[in-house]
C-alpha cells in the first residue's frame, strides 16, 4: 500500500514469475522410476524403440485427477538436466524438436489407463517410437527415434493449469546398433585373395571352352553345306533301279 506508481510496473511484472516459481514449487514428486519390460520379450529394444513396464497404480495421489493427462518425456541422457516442464499443452515439445531441445513428450494418457492389480496372464507395456505414421510435428506424435541414444524417460502429469506431479528419470536406454561387416584382417584375408583369383582363372576357362565350343559348331554346321549360286541348275540324271524293266522290253522279248 505504500508503494508508490513507479513500482507497479515492476510488481505487475514479477506475478507472471511468482506464478511459475509457485507452479514448478508445487509439481508433486512420484517415487516411481520407468523400466524396460521384461528382458524375454521379444523386440524389446531395436534400432527405433524400447519398450517400457506401464506404471500400472502410480498416480493415485489425491493432487491428480481422471482428468489430468499423464505424458511420457523422451530425452536424450545429456538434456535431463535442463528439461522444463511445459505450462500449456500448446507448449508441448514434438518430436520435431528433439534434435535441437533434447527432449520431447509423447504417449499422451490419463490415469485410468494405468491401474493398479495387474493381471497374470496379460502384458502391459508402452513401446516408445512405435508410430511411423504420424507427423514429428504433431503433439504427441510417437514417432521412432533417431539414434542408439542413450535416452532416459520419465512421466509428467499435467492439468489445465500445469504440471502436477512428475516421476523419477530412469536409467539410460541404448537401442540396438546396425552391424557393419568388415574384412578379417591377416592370413584370412589373403586367403580371401587366393580364393577369388583362382575362382576367376576358373570362369575365363569356362568362358573360353564356351566360346571355343560355339565356334567349332558353327565351323562345322557352315561348312557342311553345300552353297550355290541363285543362278546355277543343278542337273539330276535319271536312271533305272536294276531289277525293274520297261513293259515295251518284256512284251519285244
Amino acid at each position: 500500500m505504500g508503494l508508490g506508481r513507479g513500482q507497479s510496473p515492476l510488481l505487475m511484472a514479477l506475478v507472471p514469475l511468482l506464478t511459475c516459481l509457485q507452479t514448478g514449487m508445487s509439481l508433486e514428486h512420484i517415487s516411481y522410476v520407468p523400466q524396460l519390460s521384461s528382458a524375454t520379450l521379444g523386440g524389446r529394444l531395436t534400432q527405433s524403440t524400447f519398450t517400457l513396464e506401464q506404471p500400472r497404480g502410480q498416480f493415485s495421489h489425491p493432487s491428480i485427477s481422471d482428468s489430468d493427462a499423464i505424458w511420457l518425456v523422451v530425452a536424450h541422457s545429456n538434456a535431463t538436466q535442463k528439461f522444463m516442464a511445459p505450462q500449456k499443452v500448446e507448449d508441448t515439445p514434438v518430436p520435431a524438436d528433439f534434435p535441437q531441445g533434447g527432449y520431447y513428450l509423447t504417449l499422451r494418457a490419463s490415469r485410468a489407463l494405468y491401474p493398479g492389480g495387474q493381471p497374470s496372464n496379460q502384458l502391459w507395456v508402452l513401446r516408445v517410437g512405435n508410430d511411423t505414421r504420424c507427423s514429428p510435428r504433431t503433439r504427441g506424435c510417437n514417432h521412432p527415434l533417431p539414434g542408439p541414444g542413450p535416452y532416459r524417460v520419465k512421466f509428467l502429469v499435467m492439468s489445465d493449469r500445469g504440471p502436477t506431479a512428475e516421476t523419477e528419470w530412469s536409467s539410460e536406454t541404448r537401442l540396438q546398433q546396425a552391424e557393419v561387416l568388415q574384412a578379417a584382417p591377416g592370413p584370412q584375408t589373403a586367403g580371401t585373395v587366393v580364393i577369388i583369383a583362382i575362382l576367376s582363372v576358373l570362369l575365363a576357362i569356362l568362358l573360353a571352352a564356351l566360346l571355343t565350343l560355339l565356334i567349332f559348331t558353327w565351323y562345322d554346321t557352315c561348312g557342311s553345306t553345300p552353297i550355290s549360286g541363285p543362278g546355277e541348275l543343278v542337273f539330276v540324271r535319271k536312271y533305272d533301279t536294276h531289277h525293274m524293266s520297261r513293259p515295251s522290253a518284256v512284251g519285244a522279248s
